[in-house]
């Protein structure tokens, strides 16, 4: 499941993509099969083997064109190994929140986009991140955590100090918002929960199936209760 709308970004054939903080690789993969070069970046070895042979997978099943160019590789999000303007498009999904000095990301960031490139970012919604902060300790201070509660006026700030015009925003994953209650509510650690785990089938479910009917319910409680802010920002040229 995306948190970032690849066709809002512009993201397609001819781009060239840096997804920071890959993870499991989800917006890597769904770049690579929209006909982008894509280069996955991430500060876990476990996580980036998984994403290089997925990626190998994809290739040698067709999913992605043959002339598509491919990498995953491990950095930091504050030193990141490129050269000014490598990349047409960036992207920060669920990445700044766990980052002590988001300054020199979001700086980062833009050095290595092109003028008129594309970051496309998500951070925890501040509302109902401020309500996981408030139920559990646990959910933000465990090791590798959530370091802060992003306000967008406070964003919009630091993004344009870093060089960048916000153009466009939504909310996304609404029903992840209780499930996270729910988890604080009870202790992070008990995914085993009854209640909990009756929540994570639902969710497995709707990623799996996509059934239209639970679509159309999340799309609707999203300006409400999405749990992500995505923005999409272009990289002014420089003065």
């Amino acid at each position: 499941m995306l948190t970032v709308d690849l066709t809002r970004a512009g993201i397609g054939p001819g781009a060239r993509v840096l997804d920071v903080g890959c993870g499991g690789g989800r917006h890597a993969f769904a770049c690579a099969r929209a006909g982008a070069e894509v280069v996955a970046l991430d500060t876990s070895p476990g996580e980036l083997g998984e994403v290089r042979t997925m990626l190998a997978a994809m290739a040698a099943a067709g999913e992605i064109d043959g002339a598509v160019r491919w990498g995953a590789l491990g950095a930091d999000a504050c030193t990141l190994p490129f050269t000014s303007g490598s990349f047409t498009h960036v992207v920060a999904s669920e990445v700044l929140e766990h980052v002590p000095e988001d300054g020199r990301a979001l700086a980062e960031l833009a050095r290595v986009l092109r003028p008129g490139g594309v970051l496309a970012l998500s951070v925890p919604r501040a509302w109902p991140e401020a309500v996981n902060w408030l139920l559990s300790a646990q959910y933000h201070g465990a090791p590798g955590g959530h370091v802060r509660i992003y306000r967008r006026g406070q964003l919009r700030a630091r993004l344009e100090r870093a060089g960048f015009c916000i153009s466009a925003a939504h909310h996304a994953h609404a029903l992840h918002t209780p499930y996270w209650w729910l988890r604080c509510l009870v202790g992070v650690a008990r995914d085993d929960q009854r209640a909990v785990a009756a929540y994570h089938r639902l969710l497995v479910h709707d990623i799996v199936h996509r059934p239209r009917w639970l679509r159309r319910v999340e799309r609707g409680l999203d300006p409400i209760l999405g749990k992500s802010l995505v923005l999409y920002c272009r990289r002014l040229a420089a003065p």
